[in-house]
């Protein structure tokens, strides 16, 4: 297949159907073999598949001559301003005239002829196909043992666990992608965190994801490679939970929150007689008041996270905030938090008219207290988290409003939606 040069690209930008796009920062030494390497790949899927194709080099500011070499050997050279591994990835995507887009390193490590079995599934449907280097093999000295046996294992489980996506190698730099598809994740992940961002999104989103093997070899540069295992895991974990509210937040709320309410119950029945000893005494009560008006706010957290998520596009939202989403408004939670604390005033009156009768002498027990000042905190923190709630849906009174994307998800919950 002929590679077109830059000049000829603007006029004929529709006749590509793949775009195998490299990043690429002082890439010299590895460039040429790449290049190569993807032009093949392209004259396999054009005969086997009748699809046309281009090769990008997303530039990211290269001093060592890249750009021309990459000119020189038939390819098209995107300059990408911003720095970082992933935004040189976005950058490149969002130049290329594919409407199936081949990511994959520029320092030879890849082998794009596994990517044509990725166009193969993204023709049979596929949203994202991955490739699984413990599927298609490790060569000697191409992975250092830590991140083959500790970093991808572990943070490739944490992610399996936390996003239910289903994949053997999430960190594989060989992947392809429907342009729309791409497009509906709305990437912004600068760095090495891009290769977790990408995949998470899609399976928030209930794109279909795919795998196939794919070969690493030891990379062709004489220096040490841009990724950095011990930072660059650190920025992949952390984006982990980013993204995870369920985890982050709503996790931690829910098991505050049963605790909060075991301690205070069994407090409150005994202060009534209705149970014998209990192992919580007076200490125990102030932490179940902190367990409480923690779990509560996080919870809010959660919600707040996730209608984030919703706004952005990168989320569907959760079926049971669609069945609610009638009362997730922001009057809701100001009437919720206005009643709390008056129940609140009350209770703190009540005990005041207590501590009068009994001579002002210090009270029995703080369970009375604790009670109507965990209740108070909770109102005020409906009626302040009704507001952020508002901000963060994009100022409007209601959180989650009724739009075809929520259609779109009660129609998945009955089934009659594929995704």
């Amino acid at each position: 297949m002929e590679l077109l040069r830059p000049s000829a690209f603007d006029e004929l930008s529709t006749v590509f159907d793949v775009s195998i796009v490299m990043p690429c920062l002082n890439e010299a030494q590895s460039l040429p073999h790449c290049i190569d390497n993807a032009r093949a790949a392209l004259n396999q899927i054009e005969q086997r598949y009748g699809l046309s194709g281009e090769i990008v080099i997303a530039d990211n500011g290269s001093t060592d001559g890249s750009q021309q070499l990459a000119l020189s050997f038939g390819a098209r050279v995107v300059p990408v301003l911003r720095k970082g591994y992933g935004a040189a990835i976005i950058g490149g995507f969002e130049a290329a005239h594919g409407r199936f887009l081949v990511m994959g390193d520029a320092d030879g490590s890849y082998d794009f002829t596994d990517s044509v079995a990725m166009i193969g599934k993204l023709l049979d449907g596929v949203d994202l196909c991955m490739g699984s280097r413990f599927k298609g093999g490790i060569a000697s000295g191409a992975m250092p043992w830590k991140n083959r046996y500790i970093g991808n294992p572990a943070l490739t489980g944490i992610l399996n666990l936390f996003f239910r996506c289903g994949i053997e190698d999430a960190h594989c730099g060989l992947r392809a992608i429907r342009r729309e598809a791409f497009e509906r994740l709305k990437l912004t992940g600068t760095g090495m965190e891009f290769a977790s961002e990408m995949v998470i999104k899609s399976a928030l989103l209930k794109q279909r994801i795919s795998e196939v093997p794919a070969t690493l070899s030891p990379d062709l540069r004489r220096r040490a490679p841009h990724l950095r295992p011990w930072r660059d895991g650190w920025r992949h974990l952390r984006y982990l939970f980013m993204l995870s509210p369920l985890w982050v937040f709503a996790a931690p709320a829910a098991i505050a929150l049963a605790a909060a309410a075991l301690i205070l119950v069994l407090a409150t029945l005994h202060a009534f007689g209705l149970t014998g000893t209990i192992p919580f005494g007076e200490s125990w009560i102030v932490i179940g008041a902190l367990l409480a008006t923690v779990g509560y706010m996080a919870g809010i957290m959660a919600i707040a996270s996730h209608l984030y998520g919703v706004r952005e596009g990168y989320r569907l939202p959760h079926r049971g905030l669609i069945r609610m989403r009638r009362a997730l408004s922001l009057e809701t939670c100001m009437i919720v938090g206005l009643g709390l604390i008056g129940v609140a005033v009350v209770g703190m009156l009540g005990v005041g008219t207590l501590w009068a009768h009994g001579g002002f002498a210090a009270l029995a027990s703080i369970l009375p207290v604790a009670l109507a000042g965990t209740t108070g905190a909770i109102g005020f923190q409906t009626l302040l988290g009704g507001f952020l709630l508002a901000v963060i849906g994009g100022n409007e009174a209601e959180f989650l409003r009724d739009t075809g994307l929520t259609e779109r998800c009660s129609a998945e919950a009955s089934g009659r939606y594929a995704a």
